[in-house]
């Protein structure tokens, strides 16, 4: 056992459940002394404490032993100006925006806050930029309140926090108008890969950063370098896009999938990585074009998973034996859905919870997609999610998609 790595573990914790450590000592009939130095990796408890300690925090005691560090989430942070309209209106004419409100997006803010929803025993870290204004505040609070280390976010002096106009209309579709504000400076300087503490690095979105998009002499992309910096930590790597019809996919996605352990994408973004179709004329998913894109990606270097997720069904392709899986969405009512700004997120948070725990291939792409329709029930990117409890329930609850 790892002393530095069961102190992390048990210091978070205890700081999730509210105690201190006289607390924990208090309970476990221990010195503060002792807690302090298990802490501080200077040891580590007594074997027989170990029942002790997974009671008390709600956790196994493999949870405590086997030194899972928690996943760390990097890239746009945003805040999403969330405005319902009845309809997206022609040019020249005006519709009523119903209702607005702030609520956090991007890639860290949402994955990262989903991952607490799921299991708030979960370490979470949060790396990115913001600004120091109102809306980069009001970001880091809601990361703070739910847990999420927010140590690795750093501001920027002169740019303001990123934020998007989502119009979002009934049925859950919507159309974004984004600044890019702090996030056009967010660089791997701005990350100390040396000093990371996690089992999984997730980043996104490629071709959403400026400076990890900028091209490098030997590895094609700065994020293609940091990628193979952080895999030589030991840390697995995952990675997000966005769908952006002026970015130039070859020349700044395919750099990266040769540093990449798992690639977790939708169908639009898979197939315009290697100029194929994700949907025939009759607007039906195209099984074959995604599963001939997805293993494309593994040949590009993807070494673990490619997994791609569409509104009606998602894929999983294991990079070694090359063999794919799929699961059909959740059937849920129209009249429930509130909004689905950030049911992408919410897949690919499920799906790192999932391959965090070594679920099955076709047991990652249940628990996503369950996790994806819990988002439906909100209108903004994280208050439609559950804990893992409640996601299997739901997946019972609506059953699939035919």
């Amino acid at each position: 056992m790892d002393s530095k790595s069961i102190g992390k573990t048990i210091a978070s914790l205890r700081k999730k459940s509210g105690m201190t450590q006289s607390e924990l000592a208090e309970r476990l009939n221990v010195s503060n002394k002792a807690v302090s130095k298990w802490e501080n990796g200077q040891g580590y408890p007594d074997i027989s404490l170990f029942p002790s300690l997974a009671a008390l925090f709600g956790v196994s005691i493999d949870y405590l032993m086997l030194q899972k560090k928690g996943i760390a989430v990097a890239g746009n942070i945003v805040t999403d100006i969330v405005k319902s309209i009845e309809r997206y209106p022609d040019a020249g004419t005006l519709v009523n925006i119903s209702s607005f409100a702030p609520a956090i997006g991007g890639c860290p803010p949402n994955v990262g806050v989903d991952l607490m929803k799921i299991d708030p025993h979960l370490s979470v870290y949060a790396y990115g930029r913001v600004g120091t204004d109102e809306n980069g505040r009001f970001i880091l609070s809601k990361l703070a309140a739910n847990g999420i280390n927010i140590d690795g976010v750093v501001y920027s002096k002169d740019q303001p926090t990123s934020f998007t106009d989502v119009m979002s209309v009934p049925g859950g579709e919507r159309t974004f108008f984004h600044v890019r504000g702090a996030n056009a400076e967010f660089s791997p300087e701005d990350i100390n890969v040396k000093a990371l503490n996690c089992d999984i690095l997730h980043i996104g979105y490629i071709l959403l950063l400026d400076k990890f998009d900028a091209p490098d002499p030997e590895y094609g992309t700065v994020m293609a370098r940091f990628l193979k910096e952080v895999q030589g930590e030991g840390i697995l790597t995952s990675v997000d896009m966005v769908s952006d019809s002026a970015g130039n996919y070859g020349a700044k996605v395919l750099p990266s999938l040769r540093y990449c352990d798992y690639l977790i994408i939708n169908e639009l973004e898979i197939c315009e990585i290697f100029g194929l179709s994700p949907r025939r004329e009759n607007g039906e998913i195209n099984k074959e074009s995604i599963i001939l894109a997805m293993n494309k990606a593994a040949d590009a270097g993807v070494a673990r998973k490619v997994i791609v997720h569409a509104k009606e069904i998602g894929f999983i392709l294991d990079a070694k034996s090359r063999e794919a899986s799929f699961v059909n969405s959740l059937k849920i009512p129209k009249e429930e859905i509130k909004g689905s700004v950030g049911a992408g997120d919410a897949f690919c948070a499920g799906c790192l919870y999932g391959l965090y725990h070594h679920y099955r291939d076709q047991q990652i792409l249940e628990f996503a997609s369950a996790a994806a329709a819990c988002n439906l029930f909100a209108a903004n990117s994280i208050d439609g999610m559950r804990s893992a409890d409640e996601i299997a329930e739901i997946a019972k609850k609506y059953g699939r998609l035919p």
